[in-house]
């Protein structure tokens, strides 16, 4: 896979992305790197417009792409940019293949949406620090995060009070 990143643009990317069948760092007793990292790493040198990885990342087609574009968005984003971006996958349950180091792990798209947003590291690549969203929503740098759980809650308890009125 490195030798097919030779001469990538941002639109033939995009191709080489959507054959990916599973996302990871590097693998094997030689430490090979998965195709997935191979395509982030053209992704950093490449550079491209943020409208693109945002295209990336909403794309509902594509679960590897969209797993490229969030690592992507982890790794060169601001954090006004990372939280709210990356919480809409918080409600995507799409099942994903992670290549380890010793073998496969089967994720969801909300799992590592969630790990980009909480951990330190992923597949390999130590995370830049991430400002604490509390932090950002107390200076009103980001909106109150609210749940989609939330409305479901409040919906629910709603519907327990109409049973109790019976």
């Amino acid at each position: 896979m490195p030798q097919q990143c030779f001469g990538l643009t941002a639109e033939t990317l995009v191709d080489k992305a959507i054959e990916l069948t599973h996302i990871g760092g590097h693998f094997g007793g030689n430490q090979q790197p998965t195709p997935f990292l191979c395509l982030l790493l053209k992704m950093l040198q490449i550079q491209p417009d943020m409208e693109i990885v945002v295209e990336f990342i909403k794309n509902g087609d594509y679960k590897y792409v969209t797993m490229l574009g969030a690592f992507y968005l982890r790794l060169v984003g601001k954090p006004m940019d990372v939280y709210p971006i990356l919480e809409e996958l918080l409600a995507d349950y799409r099942k994903i293949r992670k290549r380890n180091t010793l073998g496969w792990e089967m994720l969801h798209v909300d799992e590592v949406a969630d790990i980009l947003l909480k951990e330190e590291y992923f597949c390999d690549i130590a995370l830049p620090h991430l400002v604490d969203r509390y932090q950002l929503e107390a200076s009103n740098a980001l909106k109150k995060y609210v749940s989609p759980l939330e409305a479901d809650l409040a919906s629910d308890d709603s519907s327990d009070d109409d049973d109790d009125s019976d």
